[in-house]
Parts: C-alpha cells; sequence; structure tokens
C-alpha cells in the first residue's frame, strides 16, 4: 500500500495560485474600504467588512478547486448544502456588497484577471459616484409615530385628531397589543408639517392616550429600528 502524496492541481501553477489569492484580496479589500466610506447606518460591523474579504478570497480557492470539473462542481454544490446561515442582514445595500466580492473572486478562481480588475475597480466608482451625488435619494423626511393606549378604550380617533393637525399627512401601519393584552400599541408614518417639532407631537398625543408611552423615530430610513 503506497502512502505517497499527489498534487492533483495540475492545470494551475503555484504562480496562478498566488496571484489569484492576492488578486482577490486586493480587490476584497478594495470593496470593503469602499463599504465602509459609504456606509450611512448606525449597524456598521467591522466583521462583516472582514467578511466581505475572507469570503472573496475563498470563493476564488473554491474555483480553482472546481476548475472545469462538473463532478467535483456537484460535489461541493452538496458539501455546501449543509450549511445554515441565520444572521439576518440589514441593509439591502449589503446583499450588494457580498454579491460583489463573491463574484470578483469567482473571476480571480476562473483566472480571468482582466474581468476582476475592471469589473471591481469599475462597480466600485460606480457605488462612489451614487454616494458622493446622493443619488435616488428622496429628500422628503418622514416620522415613525408609536403610540400606545389603554386596551379597553378605542382612542384612534382622538389620536388621528391630533395627527390631522400638527402633521400634513400620515397612514396608520399596524395595530397590535402589548403587555399581555393589557395595552394596544399602534405605528403611523407621518410627516409633519413645517414648524412643528416631534417634542410637540409626543406631549399632544400622551394627552390623548391617557398619560400613555408615545415615540416618534425621526430619519427611520436611515436607522436600524
Amino acid at each position: 500500500m503506497s502512502l505517497d502524496l499527489q498534487d492533483l492541481s495540475g492545470t494551475f501553477s503555484t504562480a496562478d495560485i498566488i496571484l489569484c489569492l492576492l488578486l482577490s484580496f486586493a480587490l476584497s479589500t478594495l470593496v470593503g474600504y469602499v463599504y465602509r466610506g459609504t456606509h450611512k447606518n448606525v449597524s456598521y460591523s467591522q466583521s462583516f467588512v472582514q467578511t466581505l474579504v475572507i469570503v472573496g478570497m475563498i470563493v476564488a480557492v473554491i474555483l480553482l478547486v472546481v476548475g472545469s470539473n462538473l463532478a467535483r462542481a456537484f460535489s461541493l454544490v452538496g458539501a455546501l448544502s449543509v450549511v445554515r446561515f441565520r444572521n439576518a442582514v440589514k441593509e439591502t445595500r449589503d446583499v450588494g456588497f457580498i454579491f460583489l466580492v463573491m463574484g470578483l473572486g469567482m473571476a480571480c478562481g476562473a483566472r480571468f484577471y482582466t474581468l476582476a480588475v475592471l469589473g471591481g475597480v469599475v462597480i466600485c466608482a460606480v457605488v462612489l459616484v451614487m454616494n458622493r451625488f446622493h443619488m435616488f435619494r428622496l429628500d422628503v423626511q418622514r416620522q415613525v409615530v408609536k403610540a400606545q393606549m389603554p386596551a379597553g378604550e378605542d382612542l384612534t380617533a382622538d389620536i388621528e385628531d391630533v395627527l390631522a393637525a400638527h402633521t400634513s399627512e400620515f397612514e396608520l401601519v399596524s395595530t397590535e397589543t402589548v403587555r399581555g393584552g393589557a395595552l394596544t400599541e399602534s405605528f403611523y408614518t407621518v410627516r409633519l408639517r413645517k414648524g412643528h417639532k416631534p417634542g410637540q407631537l409626543v406631549g399632544a398625543l400622551q394627552e390623548r392616550t391617557r398619560g400613555q408611552r408615545v415615540a416618534v423615530l425621526t430619519g427611520y430610513d436611515q436607522t436600524d429600528l
């Protein structure tokens, strides 16, 4: 019985491996810095950015392993199908960066180096341009109003009278019971009238909700709730 080890790489050299890993690292790092520079929410995670770099390099290695071998590709799919990820992505924009580093890793692993470099640089440039010029931004600022009221009383009409006086538009989003059914909690999206402050709205609502908790969340589209 022979115990000799065999190198099955064959189709690529050590130089290919080094170049693939270095290039995938460089491009994934570029994506990480672009992500950090354009991130606006409060949920920035250093570990997420480091994961982007790691994923880009891992995908490159996987593509080197698979190569053009169909059997290896199906084996890899079967092996990865047992992995379960339960972390929720807090921002849809993060998904784009995940796919970007995966695509760059695939291009490096397939040794399409020119495609990887040009694709990475152009896409990162597009992200920076969109961030710099605030493309697709909606300048209408809205707030979320959360109001609690005793469960046995229907104060919806009173609350909506206050909202009509302090906001230019409002819409009921949801109503649910909390604290074991002792309170009813309603959520509204509103747009405050010019000159009206969130504190004024909170005070007016508390007078109608028997002193129960009222919260106004401003700029919720840029905040993780």
